[in-house]
This record gives C-alpha cells, structure tokens and sequence, in this order.
C-alpha cells in the first residue's frame, strides 16, 4: 500500500494540560490525511477507502479532542458545551457524546443469526439509540401518564451498506427538480409537476404578481426541492453532511470545515480535531461498502412479491430506482441545490466495491424499496419533540430488512409484522391491507421480505 499522510504537525495543537500526559498520544495518531492528499491524483480508492475506515472505527481520546469543553450555561444543548456525566468532560450519552467510535453503533451486519454477524458498517441494536436533545424523562412516570416519558427524538442506528447509490440516486432526483423550478418560472402562474425519478412531489408555481415561488403544494420534500435521503426525517443530502453533524454530537469531535482551521470551537484543548481530508475519507469509504442483495425468491416469496406491489406498499417503497450515471461525485465545499458544484473526486459504483447492476441507460439500478420522500405515519408512530415533522418520516429502505431487526426508527418492532401493523398515517391503507390478508399470503408476503439482505463481510478487502 502507498503512503498514505503527511506529517500533520500542524494538524494537532493541545493545551498543556493534554501535552503534559507523558507516553500519551491521540488515537489516530500524528499522520493525517488531507485534502490535497486525495485531490493530488496519489492514492487510489483503496488508499481513501481505508483511511476513511480509520476514521470511521478508531476510538478517538481526550487527545484527538473527543468530548465537549466546559459546560456552557447559555446553551446546554448544542454540542461544545453540553454537560458531562460526573463532569469527566467525554459522555453524556442522553443527547449525544455516546461513544468513542462510529463503529460501535455501526457493527451488526446480520441479527437473523446467534450471535449476531458483526460488519463494518452495520446497523445497532436498541441499547445503540441516540437520544437526541430532550428536555424531560419521566423514568419512573411521576406524572402518572401509565408510560416513561420522553420528550426527544429515539433513533436506531441504520447500516451504511449501499448508501453510495443511495446518494447518487437523490442527488439526480434534486438536479431534475431544480431543473423543474426554473422551467416554472421560465412559465408564470403555470403549475409544474414535481416528478424526479417516477416520485411526484407536488407542484410548484411562479406567481408573477408576487414574483415569488408558490410552495404550498410541494410536498414530501423542503421548499428547496433538494432531495435529502439520509436521516429519518430526510434532514441530509448526502452523507458527508450526515457525518459533520454526527462526529460532533455522538463524539464531540468537531470537524475543520465546521468551525475553522486552529480554532478550539469547544475549549477542549484541541484544534483541528476532524480535517477536511478526513471527512473526504470517512465520506468515501461510507459511500463505497457493498450493497444489500436478494436472495433469489422461490414461488411462495413471488407471491409476496407480487402481494407487496397490489396492496399498495411498493408505492412508498419503490423497488429500486435508476440513476443516468454509474458515477457518484464528491464536493467540497458541497452546495446542496447543486450537487455538480465543486467536485474533486468521482468513484464508479458499478465497477467498484459498491457492485450497484448497471441498468439499459448507462447508470446504475439501486433496489433500496424507498422514494426517498417524506411521509405522514400517524400518531401512533409520531415523536414528541415538538417539531412540525414529528409524525413525518422519509420512507425507510427495505434492502436488508431480513437481517436488521429491530424495526422503524426507534426499534420498537418486533417482529417485522408489529412493523408492518404500526404503520399509520399515508400508509394505514396498505398496513389495512396486510391485516385483512389470508394467513397464506401474509407468510408470503413476510417471506418476500426476508429475501432482501444484507452484504456477507462488507469492507473485506480492506481488513484482510
């Protein structure tokens, strides 16, 4: 393998009460990867897929600049400044600071098995949720509503498998909806359908009077019309976007891009402790694991198939969608609205560990069951955090399901038919439909999904 780093001896400056712990040193150690590392043509995707799998499984220290600074009393919520359990100024794990590495909750790559399978980049299990930002825990129900109460967001870690094609996939779908906002002013007061990729997302207007756009229509989506298919509330574009905001709320590790070159945000003692370099990696090797599989159905499972398109679950959960490019591009800095917009990199996701089929355009086919769109699932699976999108979720990729009990966004289904039974809202119908089935066709059904897989020993060629 080439070398990888250069010496990085700026990258790292600590307090001297860091540099003072003799025989000490941070876990990812003094050569660090950068962006001109990757953008100078030197190392191959291997060479950046195994930094960012460095990134992504070392468990960082005090040293690398894990953990938040002091505790500051005008924001106690928003990573830098939340407090610490025991004020040891590293965990909290209610609101983030949960763990030394994105690998422990991102380890099992199979629970259709005892033990589980382990795999880089993997789902979690329950004891794996992140509690995001609540303000109130009824552990013991003092407020005798008969249930804990809990006034944040639960969320199960997802695998990584195939996200690659995931991203390529909405990054498409974004360009040919732009591309629809400009064909809408170019015709006032003319409604234009929102369709990217099969998916309909409203419509959108160009009022001449007001000379504004007219929103109110579009739906499953933000008024930008950018398709973000990460996070369960579609908050993220692409993953390198998820991966800045995890690292500083699940690590406190603040990333270069976020807060600015030499400068320690949080008062940790450390700077520089995320380069730009490093998440190009991380983002890189996320974006390159294998992709979930089907295995090949027997004649009950085609049934299941075909019971899952007539009852009207294959119309949130598309069976795949098909991109016009084998290639996923990366940027820096990213422009959301622009995903063509400072690229440095390109990795073909056909020919590469990815292994997306090729479809008769030319692009890839990405068999992820999903629209990749916001939808409205009921009460019964809304959230408490107070947040307009509470009972709103972007349709959850089936690829995989087999293997990565628990269900829906904060585990709490078990087994996949309470999954299926919970769903409410848009999809209530569908969940109807199932229930009404004939004991015959819901083993069908339930058997078709457990065609869908996960990778056997993703990452493989980088750990051997």
């Amino acid at each position: 393998m080439k070398k990888l780093f250069l010496p990085a001896i700026l990258s790292l400056v600590t307090s001297a009460s860091l540099e003072a712990q003799v025989g000490e040193a941070p876990a990812l150690g003094l050569d660090r990867i950068t962006q001109n590392d990757i953008t100078g043509g030197g190392l191959d995707l291997f060479d950046i897929r195994l930094a960012g799998m460095k990134i992504f499984s070392t468990p960082f220290n005090k040293l690398d600049g894990l953990g938040d600074g002091p505790m500051d009393p005008n924001d106690t919520v928003t990573p830098g400044g939340r407090p610490t359990l025991q004020n040891n100024g590293m965990f909290l794990r209610v609101n983030g600071l949960d763990a030394q590495t994105c690998l422990e909750c991102h380890s099992v790559g199979s629970n259709a098995v005892v033990p589980f399978r382990f795999a880089v980049g993997g789902a979690g299990g329950v004891n794996n949720n992140a509690m995001f930002q609540p303000r109130d825990i009824d552990v013991d129900d003092s407020s005798g509503n008969f249930f804990a109460f809990y006034n944040g967001r639960f969320i199960n870690p997802p695998f990584l498998f195939g996200s690659g094609g995931v991203e390529l996939a909405g990054k498409e779908m974004t360009q040919e909806l732009q591309a629809l906002k400009v064909q809408a002013r170019a015709n006032p007061d003319v409604p234009v359908q929102l369709v990217a990729k099969r998916v309909s997302f409203g419509s959108i207007t160009y009022d001449s009077t007001a000379q504004a756009f007219d929103t109110s229509r579009v739906v499953g989506i933000d008024p930008d019309l950018v398709v973000r298919p990460f996070g369960r509330k579609g908050e993220f574009a692409t993953v390198r976007g998820f991966d800045l905001g995890a690292m500083g709320f699940h690590h406190g590790m603040q990333p270069v891009e976020l807060v600015g070159q030499g400068v320690d945000d949080d008062g940790d003692g450390v700077v520089n402790e995320l380069l730009v370099g490093e998440i190009s990696a991380l983002h890189v090797f996320g974006t390159n694991l294998e992709r979930p599989f089907s295995d090949t159905p027997s004649g009950a499972e085609k049934n299941g198939g075909a019971l899952f398109a007539r009852i009207g679950c294959a119309s949130c959960h598309r069976p795949a969608l098909n991109t016009f490019s084998p290639l996923l591009t990366y940027s820096f800095p990213e422009v959301d609205r622009n995903p063509t917009a400072n690229v440095f990199y390109a990795a073909d996701l056909a020919n590469g560990p990815a292994g997306f089929p090729r479809n008769r355009v030319g692009g890839v086919q990405v068999p992820l069951f999903s629209d990749l769109k916001r939808h409205d699932m009921g009460p019964g699976l809304s959230e408490s955090f107070g947040s307009p999108l509470d009972r709103m979720f972007i349709t959850a990729r089936l690829w995989g399901i087999a293997d990565t009990a628990p269900y829906l966004h904060d585990g709490r289904a078990l087994p996949l038919t309470e999954a299926i039974e919970m769903h409410g809202g848009e999809a209530a119908a569908a969940s109807s439909a199932f229930q009404a089935l004939a004991s015959s066709d819901k083993r069908d059904l339930l058997a078709f999904l457990r065609t869908l897989r996960t990778p056997v020993d993703p990452g493989r060629d980088l750990v051997q």
